[in-house]
């Protein structure tokens, strides 16, 4: 039985000092974003005013980074999260001295195109574009899509300090600037409602996205830990 409350005490402990590490990463990004997104919208303003570049910070975790048609979610998660056991972060000998630094808090990051906020579009998809992990020690690794899936993949070595922050901010931004939006396939948008139809005037509510049928997969042939 001591055992057992000992290991509770211990996994309980571990999983509260990634959160809190998890927080303050967030924090730091949440600074990095808006340095960025000053220095974007000082850069376009005085040659465009109709581009948007705005950062809103909509919640204790969340943050809203507005770049002209797209808008970027930064989300932290409030679980901790370890994996499973075929993962190759548990071929890092980083891991495999101690297993408790597989424990990690995440940050998703998704795209959204900014009229699907601007004319609350409900049905309107969003891109999981990466997920930054970080652990007690605020050593952190990127899962992601082009760039974002194989820049930040040296578990063992690389910390999340403000530069790596702004060097995986600036990735996200240019991997979404690539990410252009695709008209939908025809036969996914042949057959309309008269009540779509009829709502487009009101909400435009027809579904859009950058990309339908989209798939987001990681890539773990590609993890150097």
């Amino acid at each position: 039985m001591d055992s057992l409350k000992q290991s509770i005490i211990d996994k309980a402990c571990l999983k509260q000092d990634v959160y809190s590490v998890t927080k303050s990463a967030f924090e730091d990004l949440k600074v990095q974003l808006g340095d960025v997104t000053n220095e974007i919208h000082d850069f376009i303003s005085p040659t465009d005013t109709r581009v948007a570049v705005e950062l809103k910070t909509t919640g204790a975790y969340e943050a809203r980074m507005t770049l002209a048609g797209d808008t970027i979610l930064f989300h932290m998660h409030t679980n901790v999260f370890s994996f499973p056991e075929s993962h190759m972060i548990y071929k890092s000998p980083y891991v495999m001295k101690d297993p408790k630094n597989a424990y990690c808090g995440i940050i998703n990051i998704y795209n959204f195109l900014t009229d699907s906020y601007r004319f609350n579009r409900l049905n309107d998809s969003g891109y999981l574009v990466g997920r930054l992990f970080v652990n007690r020690d605020r050593h952190f690794y990127v899962e992601g899509q082009n760039q974002l899936g194989f820049l930040f993949r040296d578990f063992s070595n690389s910390e999340l300090d403000s530069s790596a922050i702004r060097r995986v901010v600036e990735t996200v931004l240019k991997h979404i600037i690539d990410f252009d939006l695709y008209t939908p396939p025809y036969n996914a948008v042949k057959e309309v409602t008269l009540n779509d139809m009829q709502a487009l005037s009101q909400d435009l509510r027809i579904k859009t996205g950058k990309r339908l049928g989209f798939k987001f997969a990681s890539r773990e042939d590609q993890v150097s830990f």
